[in-house]
């Protein structure tokens, strides 16, 4: 934990209310501000008026110099609302937030170009909002341009931009002008793999001297390159942590009986799945490190003309990477029912908590009946880091 370094975001009770209605929300604003000039009204900033709901409620932390702040959380969470208020793009109806240095900020394509400008033009038009004078720009122009790898098209207006140049050129900007707080929502997911690699690396050689928030829904990058975690739900912090990995498997747990996840043609339906006699209502069983599981999986067809099936199983690891996959031979529908019962192991994996996500084939498989994206999760227990990446599984089947 990082404790000896210079606080630069502190965030208190922070809160921030919108309305679903856009003549309401129109009429509110202008509302509000006249209320603020006069000095009326701030008591009221926490009364909620018709059609309004909390985007984000009762925010508080501190951030240091050094940390990566991985912001997670479903889609309408709060998360970029959040992040709005810490650049300054809009002002939190409650709370306060203290920023201190300066703050470089990608979070919308486009955010802070002016599209009729060109792109060196934007880069000093930019640089002077973080407070570098002209001279200062013109001693980073040139590592900004090759950073950005759009040299080509620097005096060109940025309107003319794809957006992965607007990203390009934005993240350039962001963190060669050296900020004390860098700020990126998902944007950087448009960039191409190469790019993407090339701003993670650019992260990491920054926690020693800026603090770094950005919003993720890609678990791997976080835990690797964030020291801590923060779990946002419906615009309320629900686990701040540095134990990364705490805050993953809280959010990635969150999906756990959400039908979201479940695709199905409405031809075959699962009644039930258990791991070593334990069923599908439980969610969750123990295997020790090398040892071997007794699965079974139970399916009720809805379409009299199916006649044969295939089953997938995938094992997926805390960086959601698939480490191994079970696929069955055809099996037969018998009376409506299709029932597949394998024995596997060993579990030669490192210790830990695996998905397993089940797809169920008709005759090819280009045809999924069923997809279930967190059917079930298996703790390999052990105490020892064996090395383990890939587990390697033999299956037979039993009666």
């Amino acid at each position: 934990m990082i404790q000896n370094r210079d606080i630069l975001v502190k965030v208190q009770g922070v809160g921030k209310k919108f309305s679903k209605d856009l003549k309401k929300s129109l009429r509110y604003g202008l509302f509000d501000v006249c209320k603020s000039v006069v000095g009326l009204g701030s008591r009221e900033r926490s009364v909620l008026r018709k059609d309004e709901f909390w985007a984000v409620r009762d925010v508080s932390f501190e951030l240091r110099r050094g940390e990566v702040l991985g912001l997670i959380g479903h889609n309408g969470a709060g998360k970029s609302t959040l992040l709005k208020m810490l650049n300054g793009l809009i002002r939190p109806d409650e709370g306060s937030i203290t920023m201190h240095g300066r703050v470089g900020a990608l979070i919308e394509l486009g955010t802070g170009f002016n599209p009729v400008l060109t792109g060196r033009e934007n880069i000093y038009v930019n640089g002077q909002i973080l407070g570098f004078s002209k001279k200062e720009i013109d001693g980073k122009l040139e590592s900004i341009i090759d950073f950005s790898e759009i040299r080509e098209f620097i005096d060109s207006p940025v309107q003319s931009y794809s957006s992965g140049m607007k990203v390009r050129l934005g993240f350039a900007v962001a963190s060669q002008m050296e900020p004390d707080v860098l700020i990126l929502d998902e944007v950087l997911a448009v960039g191409d793999i190469g790019f993407r690699g090339k701003c993670m690396k650019v992260v990491h050689e920054m926690m020693n001297r800026a603090a770094v928030i950005f919003v993720s829904h890609s678990m791997p990058v976080v835990n690797r390159y964030c020291n801590r975690a923060m779990m946002l739900a419906k615009g309320a912090m629900m686990m701040d942590t540095y134990e990364v990995q705490l805050a993953i498997d809280k959010y990635l747990s969150s999906f756990e009986g959400n039908n979201s996840n479940i695709f199905s043609s409405g031809q075959v339906e699962l009644q039930k799945f258990g791991f070593n006699g334990i069923e599908l209502q439980t969610g969750k069983g123990e295997v020790p490190v090398f040892d071997h599981a007794e699965i079974r999986i139970n399916l009720k067809s809805l379409d009299e003309r199916l006649s044969k099936v295939r089953i997938r199983l995938n094992f997926i690891n805390k960086d959601l990477l698939i480490v191994a996959s079970v696929i069955s031979e055809e099996i037969a529908v018998e009376q409506g029912l299709i029932n597949y019962y394998f024995k596997a192991g060993p579990f030669n994996a490192q210790p830990g908590m695996y998905k397993v996500s089940l797809v169920v084939f008709g005759e090819s498989f280009r045809d999924a009946l069923l997809i279930h994206d967190s059917v079930y999760n298996i703790q390999v227990t052990g105490e020892k880091d064996y090395g383990g990446h890939v587990i390697i599984l033999k299956t037979e089947p039993i009666s």
